[in-house]
């Protein structure tokens, strides 16, 4: 499913050039995105793909979204500048609002739940906050707060957490934040993972899509999801950034180059 299938960067040029975001995108020429049912931002560091990824979820309003520290009167005022267009449902009606479930989710704020996870004197206060974001209401809480199947899913958190590494909670973290039916915005979810734990993300996620028909857009310049994920590649190093191929990215290509250089040592 495509609930949000454009969205338009302001162009607009400021006399202060050192004002945020405007210094991100100042030399660049990027206009209107289009957006699949999965959409990477791709960039180098420096390049403005957290900042897009950020700039996208405030204009939307997403739970997660990060203000900034400092003068909001610029960063406000770009966000306004900018525009998205909805996505068509399965009767080709266009979206009015976003499934409730949509959350911008960063690689710092999954760790943070993993470490939340780790403190068990605060396990249960997480757990049930996390209800709240889920739509339970004070009296529910309590309730379930109090029930034998709260106490139940913080053992499974429990067995879990002794069960796997740090990558592996944290691919279960994000798989407990996967609702059907809803828009996610990933900033960078590879970190803490392995690559072969990547790849195993990538394949999740493209199975979220598919059979839950969720909608992603991720900043990544992890080669292990560019290659597995069935997107669409924008690379924000070029100037109006351009879609393009994973194998044409200049990450994949040094990863590439590196190993064919020393591709005698796996003779």
């Amino acid at each position: 499913m495509i609930f949000i299938n454009g969205f338009d960067i302001s162009n607009n040029k400021i006399p202060n050039t050192n004002a945020y975001p405007y210094n991100v995108f100042e030399h660049k020429d990027c206009g209107h995105l289009n957006f699949d049912s999965i959409t990477i931002l791709y960039g180098n560091n420096a390049s403005g793909k957290s900042t897009l990824l950020n700039t996208i979820a405030n204009k939307l309003k997403l739970p997660g979204a990060e203000s900034i520290r400092g003068d909001l009167l610029y960063f406000n005022q770009f966000i306004d500048e900018c525009d998205f267009t909805f996505g068509d449902n399965e009767l080709g009606q266009s979206f009015q609002v976003l499934p409730s479930h949509s959350r911008y989710i960063k690689s710092e704020d999954i760790m943070y739940e993993v470490k939340k996870i780790q403190q068990d004197a605060i396990l249960k206060q997480g757990h049930l906050y996390q209800k709240a974001l889920d739509g339970m209401t004070l009296n529910e809480r309590e309730q379930y707060g109090n029930s034998w199947d709260c106490e139940k899913r913080l053992d499974e958190i429990r067995f879990a957490l002794e069960k796997y590494s740090n990558g592996e909670a944290t691919l279960q973290v994000l798989e407990d934040s996967i609702y059907s039916d809803s828009l996610y915005l990933l900033d960078e979810p590879e970190m803490s993972l392995s690559p072969q734990n990547q790849v195993l993300l990538a394949e999740k996620i493209n199975e979220w899509a598919r059979y839950l028909s969720c909608q992603f857009i991720i900043a990544t310049h992890s080669p292990f999801l560019l290659c597995t994920l069935d997107a669409k590649i924008y690379n924000l190093d070029t100037k109006d950034f351009q879609v393009c191929h994973w194998s044409s990215l200049e990450n994949v290509k040094f990863f590439y180059n590196f190993f064919k250089q020393n591709e005698s040592e796996f003779i």
